[in-house]
């Protein structure tokens, strides 16, 4: 069966309801969002004259709640526009709708009686063949299908997003004994390529496989607290990015989830998972149940293992939680040897194996709490799962780890990590130091790893045919980790030049932060060189977790230091020469950005033939924030794309005020669809990939579709409209009265006006059409003088040594 989803009807409009509602409307789906009827009036209502059967009384709840979602931070929408898609009802008056809709979600109270109740009236309106799917955390699916219909149960799954909808890249798909094996297949399907999601199908067990994984690991780390004598602090540093885990790591992820939401978890587990041989972890340590009964659950209630303070000077403190005396005080520096040795190992599996070698405290937590894990996974199959490669999925997409645990036991080793497993002494509830079974046969076989890697596609050992085979979805990625070691036939320093197949080549980018400097210029020129002798296409993409934070200001700030104009005129002409390639080489050249898009990599992007970018890329030109303006084609560019909007009819200033606007306020975008709406993206130019592990694939597939159209390579631009002394007055006008009512200082007001300069194409009498080499010369000239000045130079140093603009 064909289905096509254009609406569907979310039942609850809590949290997680209108959020779920936000994110099918940002990939254009029409969403009915459905709550139930106040039982009484609020004051300002009654103040009013309403009454119970108002409308606006009676579609109160859904209308605030949908209200507080488009106005929290970070959005749920990727455009503010697309709330409109959602239109809001309530239960009483228009359940009857959900007959014209293709799928429908319940997102009510966690209560089984009350899920059944709603799916008993859902039934009274519900067409035979709509997807009807619960989502839950926990609650068993199959219980939730008693005395419905066969068409019901049919048609019937469980879907569990994780909150945040938009950002949480894990779906968990929960069928019933009942499900249609199409209605199963057609979620997977959707919801890896029109939601963006990491789907992993899950048995109907306690908890799923996210949550059961991801709170026995939190609830471990309590039990070791005391085994290991450590800190909230400690915890937290140690159970953090060295170990491929967030920035919130342990207790800061606590504390924003909810203390309550976890305990919650755990006794549902410790009650409904009464087999597990490790339930003993699921009882909570006593600090635990005193931050419960004091009511310290954390962000919602402002006191967790962290409390926000006000300090003397008026500003705010974060305290941290001592456990052994239950009181709050300032948060103590954490130090720890293994720490400092694992900083400068970048790839995440070596760093695993530094970490675990460590001699200190920290080391010592890690071997404590990887080795029960990795025992405690692979007992967790097949009962939750048979494929275990689903559990690094879902810890990767759910949990923001980097690598899940069958993925760091390979890491360290299968074979010689079960000795140390056995010989671990400090033991969790109920954990004997044994693995499962098919561990060991796996090895017995001379099968080394859980995982390995085949002509560039990712295997994993299937237990049933003792065999490896290719993970199921995968086979069309394109994963530069998996090639490049066979496929990379140029490299430097800073980029590598990969092959990856049909007369396309990709240039990746390798710096730290993929910031671009000499040895990324040098590897994107001869990325262009290779493909203009040789290849039908390049893009320009890569695998880390930003595309690129552009340039390399170090370098810009040492020749700027040492006063060598000369060197630093060459730097950005090379600079502007690279983006200009881009523009007009005889190949297609596509971009395919993703997550920070900023300064040159935003230009790279600018100049591409075809901008192939994901939903959740921060796209903006933000050199404003260290003292110059874009210096690498950004400013010309925007004067270009002004000049093609001017009109006969239109005041022609107002267009180079936004475009002037929006790199004078370094605005960046908050996803896709917002980097369009601020001028970084053409319309016809680009498309969305809203799955990240698809994004290569499709760039690849776009340029062999230019290539395949019979690409021409274009001619550079001397027909650019720029207004000369007609727009340099608006812009002098505008920094100078902005400067007098003290909203930019006067180093930005000197910026705008170069700025000014540039996009109005100098002191011209008149409009005039310039080429794009006169507005680049304007450009750079612009960009050189304001690394002359000394407030220039205070901003980029700021930015290096604090991360941070200064506006000084």
């Amino acid at each position: 069966m064909n289905r096509n989803i254009k609406k569907i009807a979310v039942l609850g409009s809590g949290v997680m309801g209108s959020r779920i509602a936000c994110h099918f409307a940002n990939i254009g789906v029409e969403v009915l969002l459905l709550d139930i009827v106040p039982n009484a009036l609020l004051p300002a209502e009654e103040a009013k004259g309403l009454t119970l059967d108002s409308k606006i009384v009676r579609n109160r709840i859904v209308n605030q709640s949908l209200e507080t979602a488009v106005k929290s931070n970070p959005s749920p929408l990727f455009s503010k526009s697309y709330v409109k898609r959602i239109k809001t009802g309530n239960f009483d008056d228009d359940l009857k709708q959900i007959a014209q809709v293709d799928w429908i979600i319940e997102v009510v109270v966690e209560r089984l009686d009350v899920k059944k109740s709603v799916f008993e009236r859902v039934e009274q309106f519900r067409k035979p063949g709509t997807l009807i799917t619960s989502n839950t955390s926990g609650i068993p699916i199959h219980l939730m299908t008693e005395e419905r219909s066969e068409d019901f149960k049919a048609h019937f799954c469980g879907t569990h997003f994780f909150n945040p909808p938009r950002y949480l890249q894990l779906l968990e798909i929960i069928p019933t004994s009942h499900t249609h094996k199409d209605v199963v297949t057609f979620l997977v399907e959707f919801g890896d390529k029109m939601l963006g999601k990491t789907v992993v199908l899950c048995k109907d067990t306690p908890a799923f496989i996210g949550n059961r994984i991801g709170v026995y690991s939190m609830l471990a780390l309590t039990h070791l607290v005391e085994k290991l004598d450590l800190s909230v602090e400690e915890v937290d540093k140690y159970t953090g990015p060295a170990m491929g885990h967030p920035k919130s790591a342990t207790f800061r992820t606590a504390d924003v989830v909810g203390l309550d939401t976890l305990v919650n978890v755990a006794k549902g587990l410790e009650e409904n998972a009464p087999d597990d041989e490790a339930k003993g972890v699921f009882q909570l340590p006593a600090f635990i149940t005193k931050m419960v009964e004091n009511k310290w659950l954390g962000e919602k209630t402002k006191k967790g293992f962290y409390e926000k303070v006000k300090d003397n000077k008026g500003g705010s403190d974060i305290l941290s939680l001592n456990l052994k005396t239950m009181t709050f005080g300032p948060q103590e520096k954490v130090k720890s040897s293994t720490l400092e040795a694992t900083k400068p190992v970048e790839d995440i599996r070596k760093r695993m194996k530094v970490y675990e070698q460590g001699t200190d405290k920290a080391a010592e937590l890690f071997r404590a709490m990887h080795y029960p894990l990795f025992e405690y996974v692979s007992k967790r199959v097949p009962e939750i799962t048979d494929d275990f490669f689903r559990i690094d999925d879902a810890m990767r997409a759910g949990f923001g780890w980097e690598i899940g645990p069958f993925e760091v036991w390979d890491a360290l080793g299968v074979r010689e990590t079960i000795e140390k497993i056995k010989t671990e002494e400090k033991r969790l509830p109920g954990q004997a130091g044994e693995v499962a079974q098919w561990v060991h046969d796996m090895l017995a076989a001379g099968n080394e790893s859980f995982y390995k890697i085949e002509n560039g596609i990712r295997h994993f050992y299937d237990i049933a045919s003792k065999s490896y085979k290719p993970i199921p979805g995968t086979e069309e990625l394109i994963v530069l980790d998996h090639i490049r070691d066979t496929k990379t036939i140029w490299k430097n320093s800073g980029v590598s030049i990969i092959d990856l197949g049909d007369g396309i080549i990709n240039c990746e980018f390798h710096t730290k932060m993929n910031t671009i400097g000499g040895d990324v210029i040098e590897g994107l020129n001869k990325a262009i060189d290779l493909a203009e002798k040789e290849y039908r296409g390049l893009i320009i993409s890569n695998d880390g977790k930003n595309f690129s934070a552009g340039a390399n200001i170090g370098m810009i700030f040492m020749m700027a230091v040492e006063q060598d104009y000369e060197e630093l005129n060459m730097a950005v002409r090379m600079f502007q020469n690279t983006a200009m390639r881009i523009r007009y080489s005889s190949i297609p050249v596509v971009a395919a950005p993703f997550q920070l898009t900023l300064g040159g990599g935003c230009e790279f992007s600018m100049h591409a033939d075809f901008v192939q970018l994901h939903a959740e890329t921060y796209m903006g030109l933000v050199e404003f924030g260290v003292g110059v303006i874009p210096g690498g084609g950004g400013s010309k560019e925007f004067a270009l794309r002004a000049s093609d909007e001017y009109r006969e009819d239109q005041i022609v200033q107002n267009t180079l005020k936004d475009r002037f606007l929006t790199i004078g306020q370094a605005k960046v975008s908050t996803s896709a669809v917002e980097a369009f709406e601020l001028g970084y993206l053409q319309q016809g130019k680009y498309a969305v990939t809203m799955n990240r592990a698809r994004l290569l694939a499709d760039a690849k597939t776009k340029a062999l579709e230019l290539a395949a159209d019979g690409y021409i390579q274009p001619a550079p631009r001397d027909d650019i409209k720029v207004l000369g002394n007609q727009g340099l007055g608006i812009v002098y006008v505008g920094a100078a009265s902005m400067h007098a009512g003290n909203y930019i200082s006067e180093h930005d007001k000197k910026i705008s006006e170069k700025l000014g300069w540039v996009m109005c194409g100098g002191n011209l009498s008149a409009p005039t059409e310039v080429s794009e080499q006169y507005l680049l010369d304007l450009e750079r000239k612009a960009f050189l003088e304001l690394c002359a000045e000394r407030k220039t130079l205070e901003r980029i140093q700021h930015m290096l040594t604090k991360g941070k603009p200064l506006r000084n």
